[in-house]
């Protein structure tokens, strides 16, 4: 994979778990949003707060034109059929939308993001509300996206991956239609309870979620409390308790030398390996979950879909690891 610099907040942390090879070596037509109407009662104007990372902010009526500068947001309106007029990518991405979006985004424009806000590529999408949340390192950055003129709506918590259900609990407030995105959840929530009544062994069993940089470094996820970590714990999977006694950063992330392998201890084992061969590493053999076969080696778009979880990437991301489930269950 070829090296691209570390973006703030996810991608700081796409640095730490998902697709980092870091530092190591107008929309094109008729506006996409514009068909997108709420359905029912629920098409609704008047207006509703929203308090964030930030503070509070007030839309007014249903947003026509969204600027979706987070992934996990992008996901949450295409899963509500409705398309953003822009959506943030990254050069950490395979291409500039996932496989679980498909056509979703068609006529929807990019946006480009390395290490700063492209405010001026925002501000031409003309949007009536923008979504943001690792990409705003700070009130600077938000001030900067709330002088284009829109409403701004941040992360609504201080975590680095956000709570998926709280996003789409927020998104169905703004476009008042919180009966679809409560139907969302509760649909998201039976998806996910399945794998664990299929899979009853996997509940009180552990994971070790590895971004193996090859000839550096091991990331691993270390909050059960972030959005990867409270999906895992979902399906019944702690932190691996090697992990566990170590703790992680800010960013609910540890960084791992090569030498401690032995801290994979997990019963499952998910690896997202960046080319390099994870069977090279001393101690891999050793490792319970090698031993008992529960041992997925996904690619980057699966990585994404575990540690940035949404209405549409968890059946995903489930799907790449579910031979390593079973096998631990």
């Amino acid at each position: 994979m070829a090296t691209a610099p570390p973006p703030a907040r996810t991608w700081r942390l796409l640095a730490a778990l998902v697709a980092l090879v870091v530092a190591l070596a107008a929309c094109g037509g008729d506006d996409p949003a514009a068909d997108d109407e709420p359905a029912g009662d629920e098409a609704a104007s008047g207006s509703v707060e929203i308090d964030h990372v930030f503070g509070t902010t007030t839309v007014d009526g249903v947003p026509e034109r969204i600027v979706s500068l987070d992934p996990q947001w992008t996901d949450v309106l295409l899963a509500l059929d409705v398309t953003p007029v822009g959506y943030i990518t990254s050069p950490l991405q395979e291409s500039d939308r996932f496989p679980w979006q498909e056509d979703g985004l068609d006529g929807s424009e990019p946006v480009n993001y390395v290490d700063q806000l492209p405010r001026d590529a925002i501000a031409n999408l003309q949007p009536d509300l923008i979504l943001v949340t690792y990409a705003a390192t700070g009130q600077p950055d938000y001030d900067s996206l709330v002088e284009i003129g829109a409403p701004v709506i941040a992360a609504p918590t201080d975590a680095e991956v956000q709570p998926w259900d709280e996003l789409t609990e927020i998104i169905g407030r703004v476009l008042h239609r919180e009966d679809d995105a409560a139907a969302l959840i509760e649909e998201t929530e039976a998806a996910i309870a399945a794998v664990g009544e299929e899979l009853p062994g996997l509940d009180g069993r552990t994971i070790a979620f590895v971004n193996y940089v090859p000839g550096d470094s091991l990331w691993v996820l270390a909050d059960a409390e972030d959005g990867a970590g409270e999906l895992f714990a979902d399906l019944g999977l702690g932190i691996a308790p090697g992990i566990a006694a170590e703790g992680g950063d800010a960013t609910g992330r540890l960084q791992l030398s090569l030498e401690r392998v032995d801290l994979l201890d997990g019963d499952v084992l998910v690896v997202l390996p960046n080319g390099g061969d994870v069977e090279d590493l001393v101690g891999w053999d050793n490792l319970p979950a090698v031993q008992s076969g529960a041992v997925a080696t996904i690619d980057q778009s699966a990585a994404f879909a575990l540690n940035t979880p949404s209405p549409l990437s968890i059946p995903y991301g489930i799907d790449a690891i579910r031979p390593a489930l079973e096998a631990a269950a």
